[in-house]
Formats: structure tokens, C-alpha cells, sequence
């Protein structure tokens, strides 16, 4: 149960600590130096190479969250705030699925493409979708500590 509980953590680190670290750190930096065609063509090599980790992490989150509720009995048998947990955790995986297949795959053809107004119009839904998953990211953080016995 242990390994499992840390790839559960690892994963969300990752995912999560990703969006903060993009959103709070680099979006606003990128903005102060580099101007449009260079910050779109950063965000799209950011993307990139981010989604290359979230995938696999999101994906063993799942299974090891799952894992660790099968453990335990079943979604009857764990405590409430797994059950919040579990929602928030399908929630934050729907937008990104929304931000990946929705936006990101048309951002990235608006830059190949060099259509700049178009791929910085994506790119700010993208970045309201990234601080809504981490806003829910953060709130899954609070349930999951202020809801332990």
C-alpha cells in the first residue's frame, strides 16, 4: 500500500506542482521578456514536454488512487473525503483532457502554422483552464488534509 500511496503522490506533485509552477512562475516571467511569437513558441515546447509527464502521471494516479480504494473495501468502506477527493481528482482530469484535445492540439497548429493571434487567443483559455485544474488541484489538497481523522 505504501508504493502506492507514493506514485499516488508523486503523480499528483508533478501534475499539480506543475500547473503552479507554470502559472505562477514562468507565465508571468515569459510575459516580461519575450515577445508574442517567442513566448506562443515557448508555451507550445512547455506544453509539450509538460504533457509528456502528465500523461503517465495522471494515469498512474488513477490507477493507484483506485488500487488504494479497492484496498480498502470499496468506495463504501473509505472515509467522505475520498469520495471528494475521487470527484475533484475526475473533474481535474476532464479539463485536462479538455485542455489537451480541445485547445492545446489547435494551439499547436496555430503556431506551426504562425497564426499568433489565433494561438495567443488559445492560449489564454488554456491558461483559465490551468488555473481552474489548479484551483481544484489545491482544493483537493485541503479535503484530503482538513478531511483526515
Amino acid at each position: 500500500m505504501a508504493l502506492f500511496k507514493f506514485i499516488h503522490l508523486l503523480s499528483v506533485v508533478l501534475w499539480v506542482g506543475g500547473m503552479f509552477f507554470a502559472y505562477m512562475v514562468l507565465r508571468p516571467a515569459a510575459a516580461e521578456v519575450l515577445q508574442p511569437p517567442e513566448r506562443l513558441q515557448l508555451w507550445d515546447k512547455v506544453f509539450s514536454r509538460f504533457f509528456n509527464w502528465v500523461w503517465p502521471a495522471t494515469f498512474l494516479m488513477l490507477v493507484s488512487g483506485l488500487y488504494m480504494i479497492y484496498q480498502y473495501g470499496g468506495m463504501a468502506h473509505v472515509p467522505h473525503f475520498v469520495h471528494a477527493m475521487l470527484l475533484l481528482g475526475i473533474a481535474m482530469l476532464a479539463i485536462y483532457a479538455y485542455v489537451f484535445f480541445g485547445q492545446y492540439v489547435h494551439f499547436n497548429l496555430a503556431v506551426a502554422a504562425k497564426d499568433w493571434v489565433k494561438a495567443g487567443a488559445i492560449l489564454a483559455t488554456i491558461r483559465k483552464l490551468v488555473a481552474s485544474n489548479l484551483s481544484l488541484g489545491i482544493l483537493t489538497f485541503a479535503v484530503v488534509e482538513f478531511g483526515r481523522p
